[in-house]
């Protein structure tokens, strides 16, 4: 279970946007001030940081150098309030990997965080399976049998996301959020065909599925 600190003084917010992350499986981390925040993210070393830039005592710019300083990699998204003056460039420059400004979407938040996520875990897990299937996160291959299977890049995010949440109940609404985002809004039925067309590439007999299993009134549920 991967692991975000919400560095944030503002409680409704941050209480807000832990709940939102427990919902999708995440463990949560939270601090109000920057002070708790910097010895959280340096002595548990969470696989995301969420910062506020105004905080009290120390604001999230210093975060950001005082971790890079620490050669502490963890990727930081800096949450802005519109009329605050952000020098983007400068924050990307001291080490933050991504902004957002408030206020904010569920699913944009959650789309930066996958994005974020997605591409720094390679380096940590680079092999899945799926009974006979290879699935390479770092080169984005998936191998069947020997055979390069052929995949459009949903088909691929698609996958990728049931492996990383194996034996869990997934809402379709939860994999919309998190596998097409925020700035395209399919339906529903997109995730189903999608998931029929991981079963025809990749189950044994798509007529019986064995890994991509239906979770009537729910959504699916990815057993490897």
């Amino acid at each position: 279970m991967q692991t975000i600190l919400v560095i944030d003084d503002d409680e409704s917010l941050r209480d807000t946007i832990g709940v939102m992350l427990e919902q999708e499986g995440f463990r949560v981390l939270l601090a109000g001030d920057g002070r708790s925040g910097l010895e959280k993210a340096l002595t548990i070393k969470p696989d995301l940081a969420i910062v506020d830039l105004r905080l009290p005592g120390l604001n999230g710019t210093e975060i950001c150098k005082q971790l890079r300083a620490a050669q502490n990699k963890t990727p930081i998204i800096i949450l802005s309030a519109i009329g605050d003056e952000v020098d983007k460039v400068l924050l990307l420059e001291i080490g933050a990997d991504d902004y957002v400004v408030k206020p904010f979407g569920r699913r944009e938040l959650l789309a930066r965080i996958r994005a974020i996520l997605r591409r720094v875990s390679p380096g940590t897990h680079t092999l899945l399976h799926v009974g006979e299937t290879e699935v390479d996160l770092q080169r984005r291959s998936v191998i069947r049998k020997g055979e390069q299977v052929r995949m459009t890049p949903a088909e691929y995010n698609l996958l990728v996301y049931f492996l990383q949440n194996p034996d869990r109940p997934l809402t379709r609404d939860m994999i919309l959020n998190s596998v097409w985002g925020y700035d395209s809004f399919p339906n529903t039925r997109t995730v189903d065909a999608h998931v029929v067309k991981l079963r025809q590439k990749l189950e044994p007999d798509p007529n019986v599925p064995r890994h991509f299993i239906t979770v009537h009134g729910v959504g699916y549920r990815f057993l490897p």
